[in-house]
């Protein structure tokens, strides 16, 4: 901790969150040959879908594409988050950017039945517009994170100044310090959320309480409009019941 910050610590160690940070390494493949197995977390890649489930279309009937699976078994385990099952976001190749998406929780027993190995439904100018240009691997990495300056969950009041305020009181390189020490960008499960213009939650009282569940960052071979950032959100209480019907997604971009 930044020795300005020393007055704060006690109080600052109360908002620190346990997250999993998301190694995405990618894969010089097809979206459909990863050569990851299907039940495999991965961003794009074919996903684990088993046999006479109805595969998730966009509003025009089209069949989406696979995002982000995360297989909760390969996973460290966060609070409240599960322990088994398949998450998975899907997009419209034609409307990902407007609300074209869907969230699929696979439970264990789910996992056991035969999947869908023909994928031939889809394709390959279905990925020319998603924001996932490579199928990447995945793998999983505890941190602490320890705000975020444009999460609205993250409130300290730095002797009744918000962030902003208190970092005007700053000197600039102690400006860098501050946020890289407060930097919530990258691939990750829960944590706070960084965004590129604000967050959604902040003025829903429907939402505000609402838990990060998964960050995909641009990255290299990731983009979400113009250096934007991709989010799940979820109730904490369906996230214990493992109710995935009212998670939501959310991006912006600069």
């Amino acid at each position: 901790m930044p020795d300005f910050l020393k007055p704060f610590e006690a109080d600052l160690k109360r908002y620190e969150r346990e997250a999993l940070k998301i190694t995405a390494s990618p894969i010089n493949a097809n979206p459909l040959e990863d050569k990851l197995e299907l039940k495999d977390s991965k961003f794009l890649g074919a996903p684990f879908f088993p046999v006479g489930n109805t595969y998730p279309t966009d509003k025009n009937g089209k069949p989406m594409v696979l995002l982000a699976q995360l297989n909760f078994e390969q996973i460290p385990n966060l609070e409240n988050f599960p322990k088994d099952g398949i998450l998975q976001l899907f997009l419209s190749a034609e409307s990902w950017y407007d609300d074209g998406y869907k969230i699929i929780y696979l439970k264990k027993e789910d996992l056991e039945k035969n999947p869908v190995t023909d994928f031939s439904f889809l394709e390959p100018e279905d990925y020319e517009d998603i924001p996932v240009h490579k199928p990447h691997k995945l793998s999983f990495e505890k941190i602490v994170d320890k705000g975020s300056c444009m999460d609205s969950q993250f409130d300290y009041s730095f002797n009744d100044m918000d962030y902003w305020d208190f970092a005007e009181t700053l000197e600039e390189d102690q400006k860098a310090i501050l946020n890289n020490y407060f930097d919530a960008s990258g691939h990750k499960l829960g944590g706070y959320a960084e965004f590129t213009q604000e967050d959604p939650r902040e003025n829903s009282p429907e939402t505000f309480d609402d838990i990060q569940l998964l960050q995909i960052d641009t990255d290299k071979h990731i983009m979400f409009g113009d250096g934007g950032i991709a989010h799940i959100f979820i109730n904490k209480e369906n996230l214990i019941k493992k109710d995935f019907s009212k998670a939501y997604f959310y991006w912006d971009c600069f």
